[in-house]
């Protein structure tokens, strides 16, 4: 009987120092970062959508969308710009779980703070419930990479963001977070 509960300890105690070491491989790869760019495919309410995005942290985005309607998603660091040929939606980045998502000192502090979940022995993630958003952010269990989120975005659609071909600390322009005006 105590060989067993000797043997429970221990395999709880190393499975909880693999989770600590992932959260600590996760908050230094993100500390490590100043930049990322990645493909991405968007899937909102069964539709998907591709394109490319550059996130500058903290809090800046542009987002090219591959379709017929030239859509932009553009983050300055406080409005998010969403255009496309027809339509122009801006809207204050505290209105947005991409707040959270593209604050990575936000995100370090959440990690360390939250427990850590694994999925298809692939992924590991954090769920994040903050200013009545519901997150879930998404790591490679590999290279402990951001792989993608997902939330209900404003008009509370489930937003799934899947990431590819990530590149890290790419040079890159600034003046891509500039806010487009609207046509």
């Amino acid at each position: 009987m105590k060989r067993i509960a000797a043997l429970l300890l221990y395999i709880f105690l190393f499975q909880n120092n693999l989770y600590a070491s992932n959260k600590e491989n996760i908050s230094k790869n993100l500390t490590e970062t100043n930049n990322i760019s990645f493909d991405f495919i968007q899937t909102i309410d069964g539709k998907d959508e591709k394109g490319e995005c550059i996130i500058q942290y903290p809090k800046k985005l542009f987002c090219k969308y591959n379709n017929k309607n030239n859509k932009i998603m553009v983050s300055n660091g406080s409005s998010l710009v969403i255009r496309t040929k027809t339509a122009y939606y801006r809207y204050p980045i505290k209105r947005t779980p991409l707040e959270l998502i593209l604050d990575k000192k936000f995100l370090i502090k959440k990690i360390q703070s939250s427990k850590l979940k694994e999925m298809n022995n692939k992924y590991l993630y954090i769920q994040i419930d903050e200013n009545n958003n519901n997150i879930n952010i998404f790591f490679s269990k590999k290279n402990y990479e951001l792989l993608g989120w997902q939330i209900l975005d404003i008009y509370q659609n489930l937003n799934i963001t899947f990431l590819s071909k990530i590149k890290k600390n790419q040079d890159i322009n600034k003046n891509l977070f500039k806010l487009p005006v609207q046509k």
